[in-house]
């Protein structure tokens, strides 16, 4: 965040410290992150110190699909520099809804549900969604940019979550370009149907009784779903 942004040298030296190895993620404005994203995201100044930090450090720092956005500033990061949602990534939530990426926790972005659908290897392989995914990607407008081999339009799930299209700017486009687009009239902010982020508390109580035929010699070797 824009407050945390200045500390990534103590963030380091903490995981060096341990022998581990330290993973940023970025803020994404869905979740909770969705309340609080205009007031944290990092400022455009802050975004270029970030990438300086990150091509000085990355070969040692995991980002995931995080920060590729950040390559419009030159050369591309160490990482996957793409989005890899339903490519190489997804989400399984508690009830076994499979989302195509755990930033994206939406109707739009759900693949299936490994209960009703067959399993996991059966939503992962065969989801409409997710061959949508695996499709080339038209960059609509960014296409145009000098920079779209680089940052490929950025994430899909802050564009989602701030009301810009799929095929625009991501809202920190380092460019300035997500900042007119996050400017133009007529956007409308997505809100999740199912919102894990916060507890959901029911207005009445069931009690079910709990029957233990044998207890399990490992708690790992009961299936939840059985």
């Amino acid at each position: 965040t824009r407050h945390n942004i200045s500390q990534l040298d103590e963030f380091k030296a903490i995981a060096d410290k341990y022998g581990a190895t330290l993973r940023l993620t970025r803020l994404r404005p869905s979740g909770r992150g969705a309340d609080v994203w205009d007031e944290l995201h990092p400022l455009p100044e802050q975004q270029r110190e970030l990438y300086d930090w990150l091509v000085r450090n990355g070969e040692g720092v995991l980002t995931g699909d995080s920060f590729f956005h950040l390559s419009a500033f030159g050369s591309a990061l160490p990482g996957l520099n793409m989005c890899g949602a339903g490519r190489v990534v997804c989400l399984v939530d508690p009830v076994g809804d499979v989302y195509a990426c755990p930033f994206a926790i939406h109707d739009r972005f759900k693949a299936g549900n490994i209960v009703a659908d067959g399993g996991f290897e059966a939503v992962w392989t065969d989801s409409e969604l997710f061959a949508e995914l695996r499709e080339p990607v038209d960059g609509g407008a960014c296409t145009k940019c000098s920079h779209y081999d680089s940052c490929r339009g950025g994430c899909m799930a802050a564009k989602f979550f701030t009301g810009l299209p799929a095929n625009g700017p991501d809202p920190e486009c380092v460019q300035g370009y997500g900042e007119a687009a996050l400017s133009a009239p007529g956007r409308t902010i997505p809100r999740p149907a199912v919102d894990h982020s916060r507890p959901v508390r029911s207005r009445t109580r069931v009690s079910l009784p709990l029957t233990v035929k044998r207890p399990p010699a490992k708690a790992c070797n009961e299936s939840p779903l059985g």
